[in-house]
């Protein structure tokens, strides 16, 4: 059985893995969100500037690790080379049973529910318009990783757009003394509102990983990790700062803090976007959450082939293709299990329980930076400056959404862990057992 796959993926494509999955809806609220927690809108927008900021040191140690092991499968792939073995299956074996499926199926019903806001359709019309989402982004990344790396690229370009026009727009329009309003009474200031605004935008920045789950199949890189990764969060800070800065001057900040759908807001007040406002959101909804789900598809996989070929996951998932050259058993079966999800009631709730897990993988992967470089053997292609001390701040900045998301439902993470645990240990002394009788 065939199970390399091919290096034909560019620096482009690598950075629009990373900006379309990041850049996602959670950006519509996590504004007003990020305003409510920073009290005045200098802070807000301070907030989402050193929120990105510190996510640059993440974006350096990845590229590192992503440069010492060029190979497909991201967190699993770091924290097996460390000699976690076990962890690095626990975090393999959560993220499909805990994100992988569940995400492709939330993601492809809200697209879909975007539409039916522009074509009103049946509950049923829309789950059946997520699976069709699903399968034909499903097939576009079957057949092709060039194909697929090329679509990806273009929408992602597109769900830019709304955004671009929002701010362009927009500047025209901005009043100073909104952004200059002080904090009204009651509300947290210095210090305090600062730290309580950035850790309100992590979830915002979270995702720029992406694209190291199709390290093995990226060409040169060396050159390539480092530039996707750093381009990736420079370009995002930007956006997002500009977005910040606009939206907070187009609204009164009250009405920022309290708004459900700040974009949506914003827009309605703007001259020739404003009468079109719902459909504007609508339509920019539909866009950003489809790059999303296509993005998902195409990287998610990735981790699954790798476990497989490395013998600890089901062996099909390890086939590659003998004339796409793609993982298409992996894509496929997570693809077909979505579909069944996007009929369940309640999907969004078991991807909520599973988060914390999710969360504590990415402070795991930094911690291993400790690890590698204690080996000997450990020689990257690109090294991250200063790195004890880079490492120090992403593992600082990765537990923020670990502590918060505790602090906001602590039993549903211990339940998950427990979960992870005791169904992932006997899979993975089940599929060590049989690697060893093979070697035997």
């Amino acid at each position: 059985m065939d199970t390399k796959l091919q290096k034909k993926i560019g620096l482009g494509t690598a950075i629009a893995l990373s900006v379309g999955t990041t850049v996602g809806a959670g950006i519509f609220t996590s504004i007003s969100e990020v305003a409510a927690a920073s009290g005045c809108a200098l802070i807000t927008i301070l907030a989402f500037l050193i929120g990105g900021l510190i996510m640059i040191p993440q974006n350096l140690v990845m590229a590192e690790m992503a440069t010492a092991y060029p190979e497909d499968g991201g967190h699993y792939v770091y924290i097996k080379h460390a000699g976690w073995k076990k962890l690095a299956f626990l975090c393999g074996w959560t993220t499909f049973w805990g994100n992988d499926t569940t995400a492709i199926a939330v993601v492809a019903l809200a697209g879909a529910q975007y539409i039916a806001y522009l074509v009103p359709m049946s509950a049923i019309a829309i789950k059946l318009l997520a699976v069709a989402s699903i399968l034909v982004f499903m097939t576009i990344h079957v057949v092709s990783v060039e194909g697929g790396g090329k679509f990806q690229t273009i929408m992602t370009a597109v769900k830019l757009l709304p955004f671009v026009l929002l701010i362009g727009v927009g500047a025209f329009y901005m009043r100073g003394d909104y952004i200059s309003t002080p904090a009204v009474a009651g509300a947290p200031v210095g210090l305090a509102a600062l730290l309580a605004g950035i850790s309100a935008t992590s979830w915002s920045y979270d995702g720029m990983g992406a694209c190291c789950y199709m390290t093995g199949e990226i060409k040169d890189p060396k050159k390539t990790m480092p530039r996707a990764l750093i381009g990736s969060v420079l370009f995002i800070i930007v956006l997002y700062a500009l977005l910040s800065v606009v939206i907070t001057g187009i609204m009164p900040f009250d009405a920022l803090q309290s708004s459900t759908a700040p974009l949506a807001d914003a827009a309605a007040m703007l001259p020739g976007i404003g009468k079109v406002s719902g459909i504007f959101v609508a339509l920019a909804g539909t866009i950003v959450t489809m790059a999303a789900c296509s993005g998902t598809i195409m990287f998610q996989p990735r981790l699954e082939y790798q476990m497989a070929v490395d013998g600890l996951f089901f062996k099909s998932f390890g086939k590659v293709h003998p004339k796409y050259h793609t993982p298409y058993f992996s894509i496929m079966i997570q693809c077909l299990i979505a579909c069944i999800f996007v009929f369940l009631g309640s999907i969004s709730d078991l991807l909520g329980y599973f988060t914390l897990v999710l969360l504590l993988k990415n402070t795991l992967t930094f911690v291993t930076m400790f690890a590698h470089h204690k080996n000997p053997d450990y020689d990257p292609l690109w090294r991250c400056p200063a790195w004890m001390f880079m490492t120090l701040i992403s593992i600082g900045s990765s537990m923020i959404l670990v502590v918060s998301t505790f602090l906001w439902a602590p039993i549903p993470g211990l339940v998950a862990g427990g979960i992870a645990v005791a169904t992932g240990m006997p899979a993975y002394y089940m599929w060590t057992r049989k690697n060893q009788s093979k070697s035997a």
